[in-house]
């Protein structure tokens, strides 16, 4: 019988439910506004194992986005203050924090280290994003990747779908580019039908509401695949 703290979700998914998300390992790249609330989510669902990979500290211009950012956190890595946050939440949850910024020297390693069953990729770096998929393609785990968050308003307008259906966003777009001359054609990706803001800034602008909104989008196609859903 699940945790009390699970009763309710199980009441939702049912025992074998809950223990199909105990039995998972999911690797999450990248705690910053989408990331940490994907984080969050998995943790309060009851994932069994979490891999938080990201080499940041917090910074005062992640407190109007980011969940693990407050006066507090200042700082102090991100990964390591999402796993705090997860093992108060979760304490029989396995978590992991790698506080390294994942790249062609690392990347491999840590998902194999990690031997995920669902892989999240919510970075910035193309360069990373692509190791990403070309690992999860090549031993067949999983991925949904985050695609720019930045520049947006309307959360109503974030959507989870095959990379091949994305337009407007920039990201996506070189991501299809570069994926195809891979051989890879299809990812599912969270990415928004906004059109940008322009800000005239090279940094991309941001709010509380759209990169959280992505975030538990993403937690929840994930808890849905693990169950055995479509999509």
């Amino acid at each position: 019988m699940a945790e009390e703290w699970l009763s309710r979700e199980a009441a939702l998914i049912g025992e074998e439910g809950i223990a199909r998300l105990q039995a998972a390992r999911v690797t999450v790249f990248g705690i910053g506004g989408v990331g940490s609330y994907t984080v969050e989510a998995l943790a309060r669902a009851g994932i069994g194992s979490l891999t938080l990979i990201d080499g940041d500290t917090v910074a005062l211009s992640n407190l109007n986005r980011q969940l693990i950012a407050d006066h507090t956190t200042l700082g102090r890595s991100k990964a390591e203050v999402a796993a705090e946050r997860v093992t108060r939440i979760h304490p029989a949850c396995e978590v992991q924090a790698h506080t390294v910024f994942a790249d062609a020297s690392n990347t491999a390693d840590l998902l194999a280290a990690s031997r995920p069953t669902f892989i999240v990729d919510a970075i910035d770096s193309v360069t990373t994003k692509l190791l990403i998929a070309s690992w999860a393609v090549e031993h067949e785990v999983p991925l949904i990747a985050s695609m720019g968050t930045g520049n947006k308003l309307d959360p109503s307008r974030l959507t989870i779908t095959d990379l091949s259906k994305t337009s407007v966003c920039p990201l996506a777009r070189v991501m299809r580019r570069e994926l195809k001359s891979r051989g890879i054609h299809h990812l599912p990706v969270l990415f928004s039908t906004e059109e940008p803001v322009h800000t005239g800034m090279r940094t991309p602008a941001s709010i509380s509401f759209v990169p959280s909104t992505g975030g538990l989008l993403i937690a929840g196609y994930v808890v849905r695949r693990l169950l055995g859903f479509s999509h």
